[in-house]
């Protein structure tokens, strides 16, 4: 079993959750430099897209900075030999770990087979995990996947896993018919960790849990809970870059609005119309890589819980550009 990286970190393991169109490489260089997670995980990308001839605009999603390691690239696809070409690419691009993505939700994703959908068919889902390991041989290959598709299914499903010598399985501890709608069952995490002691120990995945853990303090008291070898956060990190911190911080308004500030240029510089342009130099009217609405959900998390939030919170909603977002805040808070 190729555990890579993961053998070098210490337990119990705290992993950032991969999410679209937030975690992408602007918000993770931030992450980095104000509260680092054990691991960082990219934006998943589609194999088959990394495969097609436009997969250029596709390696935006895979940028990341020597900070962020040690940093997994997170995939999703059906097809086996799609998914080892992608392997061989993200290996390529000097990746610390590969992750199969076997739990999203999304219709668009399903209808490729690919996914939530993978759970279905699990023999499938084994040959996706050796074509990976075909593709990237040096790399750890792991899973975030959920506890089953329309009830728990672990018992059926984790040893499918399992049989593949995966470094690690993250565990959405929800089924995917329920989406994020009911709490997650961590007592199904404990169930994973129980189903993997009872391989020896050189064949032994990492467990990891996920779901409902928005502080570092509760990821700790659900590792304690089920013995699993970590948790992985999503949500909590929204507008709370210090999250993975081990300092007892608690930032001042002016501070979360100059880290939003600063996120807001590294938006910039990694998806703005002059990054467009550095990528494609040969298209006539540069537009951004990313829509600066992106930027919007962030400020919502970040623009909170201080008097006059609601009111700023409203016009940066409006606002159409970096510059706008820094007069419309230095007009409310010069030290900011």
């Amino acid at each position: 079993m190729n555990r890579g990286f993961w053998d070098k970190l210490e337990k119990p393991i705290f992993a950032l959750a991969p999410m679209a169109n937030v975690t992408d490489a602007a918000f993770r260089r931030i992450i980095a430099k104000y509260g680092k997670p054990d691991v960082l995980w990219t934006e998943f990308v589609s194999a088959d897209g990394l495969c097609s001839a436009g997969r250029e605009k596709l390696f935006i999603d895979l940028e990341y900075s020597e900070a962020e390691r040690p940093i997994v690239a997170q995939i999703f696809g059906s097809h086996p030999e799609k998914i080892e070409e992608a392997a061989a690419l993200i290996a390529k691009l000097g990746f610390d770990g590969l992750d199969i993505n076997m739990g999203c939700p999304d219709r668009a994703v399903e209808k490729q087979g690919a996914g939530a959908a993978l759970m279905k068919n699990p023999k499938l889902a084994q040959e996706v995990i050796r074509a990976a390991k075909r593709g990237a041989p040096q790399l750890p290959i792991s899973v975030k996947t959920r506890i089953g598709y329309k009830k728990n299914e672990l018992a059926e499903w984790l040893p499918a896993l399992m049989e593949t010598d995966l470094a690690a399985i993250i565990i959405h501890a929800r089924t995917r018919a329920e989406m994020s709608k009911v709490p997650a069952r961590w007592e199904a995490v404990r169930e994973a960790v129980e189903m993997a002691k009872k391989l020896p120990a050189d064949q032994r995945p990492l467990i990891l849990g996920n779901g409902d853990v928005e502080t570092l303090a509760q990821a700790e008291e659900r590792v304690k809970e089920t013995g699993a070898d970590g948790a992985m956060i999503g949500r909590g990190i929204f507008g709370n870059p210090w999250l993975f911190s081990r300092d007892s911080m608690t930032p001042t308004t002016e501070e979360k609005l100059a880290v939003m500030l600063e996120h807001t240029r590294a938006f910039e510089e990694f998806y703005g119309a002059e990054a467009y342009r550095r990528r494609f130099p040969d298209m006539k009217r540069p537009r951004w890589v990313k829509g600066f609405s992106v930027m919007k959900k962030h400020y919502k998390a970040y623009i909170n819980g201080f008097p006059g939030a609601s009111a700023l919170r409203a016009k940066l909603m409006l606002a159409k550009d970096p510059d706008e977002v820094e007069k419309i805040v230095r007009a409310e808070y010069p030290n900011g």
